[in-house]
Parts: C-alpha cells; structure tokens; sequence
C-alpha cells in the first residue's frame, strides 16, 4: 500500500473494502448478465433483479439496527462481522449450485444480505481503526483501494468466463468458478481487519438484554432526531444515496435491457473501478480543504446529471462508456465522505447501532430507489422512465445538504 501514512489498523480496515468490494463489482457487472442467460424467456431482467435487491435491502434494514445494537456490546462487534463474511462467501461460492433463476434468485439475496451487513459492522470499525481528524482521509482510501484492488479478481473471473471457452470451459462453468475465486478473495481480505482491528469503543453487557437492546434503538431514534444536524444529514442521505445505489445495482441490467452489449457493459463497468481510485482519494484530499458540507452537494448535482444523461441519452454502448466514467469520479468520494461524516456525528460506544440506523436509511432508498425503477418500468414499459423516477429524490437530498446546520 502506497500511503506510508496509514497506521496497521488503518491499512487492515481499508484491505477489507478491497475484499468485499469484489463481490460487490461482480454483482454489478456479471451476476445480472448470469442471471439474463438463466432467466425465463420473456422475463424482464430489470423488474426481476429489481425485486430481488429490493427484498435484500428491506430484510436488511429490518434486521441492522438490533444486530447492531447487539454488537454494540462489549466483544461482539467482531464476532458478527466473522459471522456475515462466512455466511456470505458460502451463500456466494454456491451460486453456481442452482440452475432454475428463482433458486439462484434466492440464494444472491441471502448472499447479498450478509455482504451489505458485513459492512455495517466494518463501518462501525472505522471509530476503532483511526481517529476522527482522519475519518475522510482513510474512509476515501477504503473506498479508493477497494475500487482498484476489486479488479484483480474480477480479471480473473473475466478471463474465465469469456476466454474459457476458448480453452474447453463452458461459460457457465466459468461463472462457477468466478464465484469461488470471489468468495475466496472476500474472505482473505477480511482476515486483516479480524487480527489487528479491535473494538476499543462499546457499551457494556447489560442484566436484561433483550428490554436494554430495545429501550437503547429507542433512545438513540430520539437522539437522533433531537440532533438537527444529525436530523438533516440522515434526511438528505436517505434521498441521495437512491441515486447512487440504485445506479450501481441497476446498470447492467439497464444497459442489457437496452440491447447493450454484455461485453461492452461489463468493460465499461471495470473502467468506473479505474477512475474511482484516484477521485475517491482526491474527493478525501479535497474535503480536508474545503470541508465535507461543501463536496457532498457537488457529488449529490453530479449523481442528478448522471441519472437525467442515463433516461435520456443512453441508448448505445458508447453513451455507456461515458456514463460508467462519470459514476467512477463521484461514485467513491460520495459513499466515503458519507461514511466518515456520519461517523463524526455519533457517540463512538453506540457505533453499530447508529451505523445500523445509517444502515436503515441507506437500504430504504435502495428498496425506494429498486422499486420505483422496477414499477415505473413496468408501467410505462420503458426502462428510462424508470431511471428518472429517481431524480427527483437527489434534488431533495441536494436541498436538505444544502440547508444542514454547521457543526457547533
């Protein structure tokens, strides 16, 4: 790793966005190609991989905020975070197992909901690794290197599944292997952050755990909303990340509805991971300059521009290509300034459960975001009309950001 800066700690809580955001890049660019090539003739891609983030991200944010005020508890914070990366890289490696798409459907869901709450407790882990006046600067360099250091992975489940076939390995083969070799490369990323990442901040065990769990999610949702700043931040960030998230999920599966060629798609999708590397870290270097509250917004207008290009001048690969470059330049600084600003916000011993909530928010635009696609696509029968839907929530989430109070 290239920054001498980053602390062991530092170095092992950023080595695990390099883990899961592999999986995270297969599931944006070759799962939903997978599924399109085992999905019922007919059937669109877009409404069914909608519906299916869609439960994902609702079960998750039911489930977040009361793990997560359990792993508030002294020593638990990194047994479940151990229990979702197993879980999910099994749930991931057994993807190749099934061959009917709502077997398969269902295994991505409980795959992608050990993924996406792994990452809960992983940026709760932030307050432990590092300190707050470093926040920016290594939630941008996890975001950064994860970006980069996906693409090792992906090469290779690239090479597999299209230049397999020139070697005798039929492409769903390949697809099987890919998710191993995945499921392989999550789990040797999060073994850094398990041996030198301890959880230094935590409440302590309390006589009657479940009415405690409970009575503390209640209290912090009052804090929460007696904090203004903190009020506003979490409105807005609730109708901004739509955007993003649902950008990310849904691409590949826009693009493949518009006839867009998978290869093309996919291609596209790993040079986004490219220019994400430096922007992420240049949005950390820039926020330390001009402060967080003014670099959110730009990539909030940015996110807006991106989704009105997508309805209305998407059409063929190369608008593709262009749209995949400019998600790459705010795509990391917008996820990780978000992280690192919420984590400056809450009390450090409540972390997962604040993250859990942060979690909340995060998941119900995801489900918000997934759906109106899915439904606006539907009822029109144009997938576009379905990616604009969404506009209007980013320029809510700009507003709210745009009006938060400064810190005291």
């Amino acid at each position: 790793m290239a920054r001498a800066k980053l602390t062991r700690q530092e170095r092992s809580w950023v080595l695990y966005d390099v883990g899961n955001s592999a999986f995270v890049l297969l599931a944006t660019a070759l799962i939903p190609v997978y599924f399109a090539s085992i999905a019922e003739e007919g059937s669109s891609v877009v409404v069914a991989w909608g519906y299916a983030e869609t439960v994902a991200s609702l079960v998750l944010a039911l489930l977040m905020p009361v793990l997560g005020s359990l792993a508030d508890l002294k020593g638990n914070k990194k047994k479940f975070f151990i229990g979702t990366v197993g879980t999910g890289a099994i749930a991931l490696a057994a993807l190749g197992i099934p061959t009917a798409a709502m077997a398969f459907l269902v295994l991505y869901v409980v795959a992608s909901i050990m993924l996406n709450g792994s990452m809960v407790f992983y940026d709760a882990f932030l307050v432990d690794a590092t300190d707050d006046e470093r926040y920016d600067e290594v939630s941008s360099q996890g975001y950064a290197w994860g970006c980069i250091g996906s693409c090792v992975p992906f090469i290779a489940c690239l090479a597999v599944v299209l230049g397999g076939p020139s070697i005798g390995i039929p492409m769903d083969v390949g697809m099987k292997i890919a998710f191993l070799i995945t499921a392989v490369w999550w789990v040797a990323f999060s073994i850094p952050l398990i041996r030198d990442v301890h959880q230094t901040h935590y409440k302590e065990r309390a006589e009657h755990l479940i009415r405690d769990t409970f009575g503390g999610l209640w209290k912090t949702v009052k804090r929460i909303f007696k904090d203004k700043r903190l009020r506003y931040f979490m409105l807005a960030f609730f109708c901004y990340i739509d955007g993003v998230h649902t950008i990310i999920k849904m691409s590949t599966s826009y693009g493949t509805d518009l006839g867009i060629d998978a290869t093309q798609l996919v291609l596209a999708l790993l040079v986004t991971q490219f220019v994400a590397f430096p922007s992420a870290i240049a949005y950390g270097r820039l926020s330390t300059r001009f402060g967080t509250k003014r670099m959110l917004p730009v990539a909030v207008f940015a996110y807006f521009c991106i989704t009105l290009f997508a309805a209305f001048f998407l059409r063929e690969a190369l608008e593709f290509w262009i749209l995949a470059i400019c998600v790459g330049l705010f795509q990391g600084g917008i996820q990780a300034l978000s992280r690192s600003e919420f984590g400056k916000l809450i009390p450090k011993e409540h972390a997962n459960e604040y993250y859990g909530f942060f979690d909340i928010f995060g998941k119900y635009a995801a489900v918000m975001g997934t759906f109106l696609v899915s439904v606006f696509t539907q009822l029109t029968g144009n997938s576009s009309m379905g990616v604009l839907s969404i506009a209007v929530l980013l320029v809510v989430g700009f507003v709210l950001l745009w009006r938060m109070p400064e810190r005291e």
